[in-house]
């Protein structure tokens, strides 16, 4: 017994932590969403009325929000002991980037959009846990498509041209010789990765395509005031369409083949686009190589998010392959050569989120 109660002690204990954190990242959502955060960067410590007329919200519920994220250690407070309206909340050093600046590799905020996203269709996904459906990704609103580029934005403009593409050479040679290359984005959300390819190679014409619109719409809005307008474009339609075909140097794919509900024929359609010579580079989760329990916090962070988003949208539709977030590189290779792929490789990139795979025909 006295081990059955010390288990039970340590998961009543986690999981309680884990609430707190829950309820943080929901803070942070806020703080995010409503400017809180950003006004405090450029205005610096603020009273709750200042805060309030800064970023356009009631007072009360600033005064609350801002107590909650001092008691959390993620705001300071001048004077504990001051009159609750008095107190002046600031953001500490570091926790500015951190929170609000959207270039840099530390920016953790939209993990607070995700965890809210990722619970908007919750009965949805209660009902296909029952009847093995799926739960479609318009489900999950704007804070799943636009959490998802804020948190990949910064690796597609800083690790994408230093790291990403130069790590395979003759891909690399291609995009900067002549004539010019044709890149086809498939899957490409909010257009980042698109936009951060052809500024990267100057002379690369970029077609991204994606079947979500509102994704479609943000990537032409990210896409003005770019430098890059004349030579990206940005499709809301199938890339199985035949205007498509033949025409492609390299596919990308990036963080989507999971998701899929039929990736083999995602890939056997993205085949079809390219030109002789052409490759594709497929960008997913650096998952372990195979199941382990209890798992690091990465693999649980990739569980979590299968449950409740990817393996769900991935169920859609008829004889869905319900890959899940969590694909190792054994799958990917079987859904390579099963799409008629004869060249399969993991490429030799580190990330520490993702893995990169090169498949060609």
């Amino acid at each position: 017994m006295g081990v059955a109660e010390d288990r039970r002690d340590a998961l009543v204990g986690r999981l309680f932590g884990a609430a707190v954190g829950a309820m943080e990242l929901y803070g942070v959502y806020l703080g995010d969403r409503l400017g809180l955060y950003r006004a405090l960067a450029e205005r610096g410590a603020l009273t709750p009325a200042e805060l309030a007329d800064a970023a356009g919200v009631h007072e009360r519920y600033a005064r609350e929000w801002l107590e909650q994220q001092a008691a959390g250690g993620i705001l300071e407070v001048d004077d504990v002991a001051a009159e609750a309206q008095s107190r002046r909340y600031s953001l500490p050093p570091g926790h500015d980037e951190a929170l609000c600046d959207e270039t840099s590799l530390n920016f953790i905020a939209p993990f607070g959009q995700l965890a809210v996203a990722v619970t908007r269709p919750i009965d949805a996904l209660v009902d296909a846990f029952r009847t093995g459906g799926g739960v479609s990704y318009e489900d999950y609103g704007e804070d799943l498509h636009e959490g998802q580029a804020a948190f990949t934005r910064p690796l597609f403009e800083r690790l994408l041209p230093s790291e990403w593409l130069p790590a395979v050479p003759d891909v690399h040679a291609r995009l900067q010789s002549d004539p010019p290359a044709a890149v086809a984005d498939v899957a490409c959300g909010c257009g980042w990765s698109s936009i951060a390819i052809a500024r990267t190679y100057p002379t690369v014409r970029v077609d991204g395509i994606d079947l979500d619109g509102p994704s479609i719409e943000k990537a032409r809005r990210n896409l003005a005031g770019s430098g890059v307008e004349d030579r990206v474009v940005f499709h809301h339609r199938d890339a199985a369409d035949a205007q498509f075909e033949g025409r492609y140097d390299l596919v990308t794919i990036f963080e989507a083949l999971h998701d899929m509900s039929r990736p083999v024929d995602v890939l056997r359609t993205i085949r079809n686009l390219l030109r002789d010579g052409g490759s594709v580079i497929v960008g997913d989760e650096r998952t372990a190589d195979a199941f382990t329990a209890p798992a690091d916090d990465l693999e649980r962070l990739y569980y979590g998010f299968s449950v409740m988003h990817c393996l769900p949208v991935g169920m859609v539709g008829d004889d869905p392959a319900g890959t899940g977030t969590v694909m190792r590189a054994d799958t990917v290779r079987r859904y390579a050569t099963d799409a008629g792929f004869g060249r399969f490789e993991v490429l030799q990139i580190e990330n520490d989120f993702w893995r990169f795979y090169r498949l060609a025909v």
